[in-house]
């Protein structure tokens, strides 16, 4: 059994969660310049231009990458063999969210009720998911998700029959739908299966999956491909402004599902994509 106490968590979770809102995945930011040097339409090109630009101005002079810094979503996997000591971990996640965003003038963009709508002032309470792993270490995934991207996932309980061809038309539309609303290039995280809840969630683990990866089942890996081919066809390109890069890469997760239901779910990162990994 390792002793791990909350308080050690917090304070990583406040440096990675700093730098997430202003330095770029770097990555995301080399892909950014390999699109630049394909891209064919000069108003794509222009605005990738100016994403990098961004990009470098945020580091240089430690400005956020985006006006909406998101509402934080975490996402947990911790050993069994772990034993947390101190402060409850969803606590001090809260407490580090706070710290970051009222520290370092972060938009506050989380209201206290979906109706009454009265803002927190500190972008708490953040979103955190948990799973139970084997092991003895935490590990943490942290992503500050603005609202552009957010508005444009979509859930649909598509019947069984629809099969294959089901998915590819709700993922195509949802693409069409979301057209610049989510900020592209974008990643497309899909989940398929599990159940309504669920399948959501698989959508966005999707999008955080490691840079080079495709799905182990080589059906999915394929299909990944394919849409990733589909969607930069319809010509949306960057900005949604027109060319060949409005998808940087298409994620496919699954789970087992109910044998009357075929659940689907579609998400989207934007443009400043954020993310922060802690390992403990």
């Amino acid at each position: 059994m390792r002793r791990i106490k909350t308080e050690e968590i917090k304070n990583k979770i406040i440096d990675a969660l700093t730098k997430a809102n202003f330095y770029l995945v770097p990555e995301f930011h080399e892909f950014l310049k390999y699109a630049l040097t394909e891209e064919t339409s000069e108003t794509g090109r222009q605005v990738l231009k100016d994403l990098l630009e961004n990009a470098e101005i945020a580091e240089k002079e430690r400005l956020p990458l985006c006006q909406d810094t998101g509402m934080v979503n975490v996402y947990i996997e911790l050993g069994q063999e772990v034993f947390l000591e101190g402060k409850l971990l969803t606590d001090v996640i809260t407490e580090a969210v706070r710290e970051v965003y009222t520290q370092n003038y972060l938009r506050p963009s989380v209201v206290n009720d979906p109706l009454r709508r009265l803002n927190t002032k500190d972008n708490t309470p953040p979103i955190v998911h948990f799973e139970v792993v084997p092991g003895d270490k935490v590990k943490i995934l942290l992503v500050p998700k603005g609202g552009g991207s957010e508005q444009m996932c979509q859930v649909a309980m598509l019947a069984p029959h629809q099969g294959m061809e089901g998915v590819k038309e709700l993922v195509i539309s949802s693409v069409k739908r979301a057209g610049p609303n989510p900020c592209p290039p974008v990643i497309v995280g899909i989940g398929i299966g599990g159940n309504f809840d669920y399948v959501a969630y698989l959508a966005k683990k999707a999008i955080l999956r490691p840079w080079g990866t495709r799905n182990t089942d080589p059906f999915y890996a394929n299909l990944e491909l394919e849409l990733l081919k589909e969607i930069n066809a319809l010509g949306l390109g960057p900005g949604g402004l027109g060319g060949k890069f409005y998808a940087i890469d298409v994620r496919i997760e699954t789970y087992p599902t109910h044998i009357a239901q075929l659940p689907v779910a579609v998400a989207f990162n934007c443009n400043s994509f954020r993310l922060a990994k802690i390992e403990i």
